[in-house]
């Protein structure tokens, strides 16, 4: 809403008049959300605590991780508020693309919620029924799938049920009502995909975070009529107010690493990791990149592909195992190696990914 406040003031105060440029506002998300997340980080972890808003330790898992049981989990409220507090004060309220992406957040957020709070009060690391929790989310990804569609419908042919491949410049398929479906595996996949990554200090926030940061950049270019005609990708200026939705995503993040870096004062929960799955797909839907998410989130893709391996590896082979654990962080535990190496390595591969899904834009 300081959009509007700051942009009415500035024939008054002329220096105001940068409020126009979404890469000032970008930039004021962003620190906002860092800063808020410094500021209430320590009060929400007290009060966690207090609560005895405690971690649930699988017993199945690696014998390192029982001295995290009850740290203070379901910090994802405060990532949610410190990203989307920031988006509603710089972004345009007008703009409906920032909005279905605020909601599939919100939307994506209670399904996990709900399942935080039902392991809490079970004192199981079981939470919501594995068909009431996938229903959620396909629920969610529905309506945003639906949301999408019909936006394609209102901006033709910018805007558009095509998919853009990297390195295809010629091969763009039209899903038409087939995009709904596509849109709503997608949402779910990566919503999971993060939240399978959720399993050490600091790995899946500052995943997150490259990811999210890659996203900013390709938001800024889908909104920039220069820089989308010069990398032939779509170009619709509406989409660029979701610059200032992933800036505020990147803030969050990093201010939430902070404190969830080893050895973490407390976790995301199922709140934080399925709507920043669902925040990133969202986005990626929405700028018309949602071929290249597999690249940018590339981390979350090899998370998510090891428990499918490992399940059917296991039901096929007559119980053997491919990996000594899944997902695939904690192969590595097994193997010995130290958690902050292991959330280090896995931080330079997002690297790597983000920067090589930012070549393919003018290799196609």
């Amino acid at each position: 809403m300081l959009y509007y406040l700051l942009l009415a003031l500035r024939d008054t105060i002329g220096p105001l008049n940068v409020v126009r440029y979404i890469t000032f506002r970008t930039a004021a998300a962003s620190l906002s959300a860092l800063a808020l997340s410094l500021v209430f980080g320590p009060p929400m972890i007290r009060k966690l605590r207090d609560f005895r808003v405690g971690q649930i330790i699988r017993q199945e898992g690696p014998e390192s991780h029982r001295a995290k049981a009850g740290t203070p989990t379901m910090g994802g409220l405060l990532i949610l508020a410190c990203a989307i507090l920031p988006t509603v004060l710089w972004a345009d309220p007008a703009n409906p693309y920032v909005w279905i992406a605020i909601g599939s957040t919100l939307g994506f957020g209670a399904v996990g919620f709900a399942d935080d709070y039902l392991k809490l009060t079970r004192k199981s690391h079981h939470g919501l029924i594995p068909r009431y929790k996938m229903g959620g989310q396909l629920i969610v990804a529905l309506l945003v799938g639906v949301a999408v569609l019909l936006l394609s419908k209102e901006n033709p042919p910018l805007y558009n049920t095509r998919l853009i491949f990297p390195f295809l410049k010629n091969w763009i398929p039209d899903l038409g009502w087939g995009y709904v479906p596509f849109a709503m595996f997608v949402l779910v996949a990566w919503s999971n995909a993060v939240n399978l990554t959720d399993g050490l200090d600091g790995l899946a926030i500052s995943t997150f975070a490259v990811a999210a940061a890659t996203f900013t950049a390709l938001a800024y270019v889908t909104g920039h009529r220069e820089l989308a005609d010069y990398l032939l990708i779509v170009r619709f200026p509406p989409a660029g107010e979701l610059t200032i939705f992933c800036g505020a995503l990147v803030g969050a993040s990093l201010g939430f690493l902070w404190y969830n870096a080893h050895p973490a004062e407390v976790f995301m929960g199922d709140v934080g990791s399925l709507a920043l799955g669902g925040a990133l797909a969202t986005v990626a839907i929405l700028i018309k990149q949602e071929i290249l998410l597999v690249i940018v989130g590339g981390v979350f893709v090899i998370e998510a592909a090891s428990v499918v391996l490992q399940v059917g590896y296991f039901k096929y082979s007559g119980g053997k195992r491919l990996f000594l654990m899944s997902p695939i962080h904690h192969h590595f535990e097994k193997l010995g190696w130290a958690e902050p190496k292991i959330i280090t390595r896995f931080l330079i591969v997002a690297v790597v990914f983000a920067l090589f899904s930012l070549t393919t834009l003018k290799l196609r």
